[in-house]
């Protein structure tokens, strides 16, 4: 294929491939579907109102539905790769049309009609093209399907019935993009928070509808006003805790933890974790944890709770909580490092009974921050351990266990 010579306008300005799906822009640029709707969601992600053409550099609204399809040069590309197939090219496949709007909102209003079998026929339609292409879910989303899956939720919960409940949280989580519009039916509504908390706790329901809820979960916190995050109550950490006791899979336990750190900076939450019992959870999860970027958030969570005293004392409360954060430094990551040091050092600073530091000798934790200093880290982790060594240096130096690395410290 690198011996062909491939006609420059075949060529995708934003992937450098050949064009699959060519659409073109309001600008007039012509863009490989994918690569573009791509662009234009990262830009909707960011939060700015429009996007702009990376040629032409004009401004281009975030609605896909402004992509025309260039059907003229797709047949050309199909029928370039089809004369080159003997070169190894493989034939583009004509790409299924995306849902027209105008069907989405007739199958809204039918959802809204009362009638049972235009419901039925709805929802089964909106499944369907949910689960078809990024291309549907973009229009259902910008149809306003959230919106419509949201209140049904709200319905459901209010009558409390699961019918097409499963298929509601389905077409939600597939259809979700944080646009402005989502937000303000999310960002503010207690009914939803505790909506999906009724789905978590239901018995009625499959483990694949409370995954659908967590996911949910965790992008409502992303989006909430404070003043929701404030008010959350303590069943609320409850079920995040026993979720996370219940370990139904790592993709649950990391809708928790990011729920969980979420939540954690505002209001008495910290307390409300911990009161929870979340840091014994958390901590068993991560003893039989080998999954990397869980422990980044299993370690993010535990340094903002070792933040208030509460927090120290049930970290404390476990047999293994030094020797874990000690384990775990120089062995995961930087963030892991600084987040593990931030515990110890909280730890060393207000909770260091002479039985805590004694502990910290002994678990190998004063040896594993002396290795930091030798070892080929950040600067920053480096000043973290040794502002922690020097805390408690008059009870760790006579230790022949570290004194090789103190002498080293020093000798620098």
């Amino acid at each position: 294929m690198d011996e062909l010579d491939i006609p420059q306008y075949f060529i995708c300005p934003i992937s450098l491939q050949i064009m699959k799906d060519p659409v073109t822009v309001i600008s007039g640029i012509t863009y490989d579907r994918e690569s573009i709707e791509r662009w234009l969601l990262t830009a909707a992600a960011e939060g700015h109102s429009s996007a702009v053409c990376p040629v032409s550099k004009q401004i281009l609204p975030l609605m896909s539905s402004d992509l025309t399809p260039n059907h003229m040069l797709r047949r050309l590309i199909q029928a370039w790769c089809i004369a080159n197939a003997k070169s190894g090219i493989e034939r583009i496949p004509t790409p299924k049309s995306p849902v027209h709007k105008s069907v989405v909102f007739k199958l809204i209003r039918d959802m809204k009609s009362g009638n049972p079998l235009l419901h039925l026929n709805a929802i089964k339609k909106l499944d369907e093209f949910s689960k078809d292409k990024e291309k549907n879910q973009k229009a259902m989303a910008e149809a306003g399907v959230p919106r419509a899956m949201i209140f049904l939720i709200l319905k459901r919960f209010k009558e409390g019935k699961t019918l097409f409940l499963e298929e509601a949280l389905r077409i939600l989580k597939l259809t979700w993009i944080p646009t402005e519009e989502n937000k303000k039916i999310v960002e503010e509504n207690f009914d939803f928070i505790h909506s999906l908390l009724w789905v978590l706790s239901s018995n009625e329901l499959e483990n694949t509808s409370k995954i659908h809820a967590l996911k949910m979960l965790k992008n409502v916190t992303e989006v909430a006003k404070i003043s929701l995050l404030e008010r959350l109550k303590l069943n609320f950490f409850k079920e995040m805790a026993s979720i996370l006791h219940k370990n139904i899979s790592p993709q649950d336990n990391k809708s928790v933890l990011h729920v969980l750190i979420q939540t954690s900076p505002f209001g008495m939450n910290r307390m409300k974790i911990v009161e929870a019992g979340a840091i014994f959870e958390v901590m068993e999860l991560e003893l039989n944890n080998s999954d990397k970027k869980t422990t980044e958030l299993i370690f993010c969570l535990l340094a903002n709770l070792c933040s208030c005293a509460e927090g120290r004392q049930q970290f404390l409360k476990h047999a293994g909580g030094i020797a874990l954060a000690a384990k775990r430094l120089l062995r995961i990551s930087p963030t892991t490092d600084d987040r593990a040091l931030c515990i110890i050092e909280s730890i060393a600073r207000f909770a260091a009974t002479q039985e805590v530091v004694l502990e910290m000798l002994r678990v190998s934790a004063v040896s594993k921050l002396c290795m930091v200093l030798q070892a080929d880290c950040a600067g920053y982790l480096k000043n973290k351990a040794k502002n922690i060594l020097r805390l408690h240096n008059y009870a760790w130096s006579n230790s022949p266990c570290i004194q090789v690395y103190l002498l080293t410290w020093y000798t620098r």
